[in-house]
């Protein structure tokens, strides 16, 4: 039987979203808006109750890599709005819900107040501040299993400045990162392709056992988006 105009051939009509110019609006605004109505993870996110579709990033990270076990604790830097975080509390059971398994911790900080988050405890600091360090670890009780972060410095529309600032920001947190880690630990870190990612990947292979390079599936496949999982810190 042939198709109807405007049907899948399901018997249902096409649901993608266009929107329309407003006056006033970039056409970039535009597309961006569209591409989010229209975005499956950003559906999911909303239907799952995650505070954004980056929660699917870290799901996928860990679904291959397996740092997320209950029983570790976690330092989520740049945590807001807390999409990591809320991934972070269920598999490291932070709330205690999986009964015979080791309960773990879940700190998020970030430069802007968070929304309280269930299972996680979260602090407006600057990680990168003297003694944010000292701070952590005391909030922790000890030092933490994974420091991962999804930050990325404002963009200031140069591809190339764009990438030597979120490099930047990175190398930070990696920085951070062998202060707070506890043998065998792991970071987990947004970076973008673009030529500077060497110096940060040698730092990176001199402190921990394996590093890898990943672009999950919830990263939109125009993005230069990547993010480096380095695994079993030297201490």
């Amino acid at each position: 039987m042939a198709k109807k105009p405007g049907t899948s051939g399901r018997g249902q009509r096409d649901l993608r979203v266009k929107v329309k110019s407003a006056r006033g609006r970039k056409l970039s605004s535009t597309l961006w808006l569209e591409r989010q109505l229209n975005d499956p993870y950003v559906k999911r996110a909303k239907a799952e109750g995650y505070r954004g579709r980056a929660a699917f990033k870290i799901s996928e990270l860990d679904d291959k890599y397996r740092f997320l076990v209950p029983g570790a604790r976690v330092v989520d830097l740049g945590c807001a709005p807390g999409g990591w975080c809320q991934v972070a509390v269920k598999r490291v059971n932070a709330l205690g819900e999986k009964q015979g398994k080791a309960v773990g911790r879940v700190l998020g900080v970030d430069l802007q107040e968070v929304e309280p988050i269930a299972g996680a405890e979260t602090h407006q600091l600057d990680f990168m501040e003297d003694g944010a360090d000292d701070k952590v670890k005391d909030w922790l009780g000890g030092k933490a299993d994974v420091v991962m972060s999804d930050m990325a410095a404002a963009s200031s529309g140069h591809k190339q400045t764009d990438h030597m600032r979120i490099m930047a920001l990175c190398e930070a947190a990696a920085y951070f990162a062998f202060d707070v880690l506890d043998e065998g630990g792991t970071f987990v870190a947004k970076v973008l392709a673009g030529g500077a990612e060497g110096d940060l990947q040698k730092l990176l292979k001199q402190k921990f056992t394996k590093v890898a390079n990943v672009k999950p599936p919830a990263s939109r496949s125009d993005s230069s988006e990547k993010f480096v999982v380095a695994t079993g810190f030297r201490g």
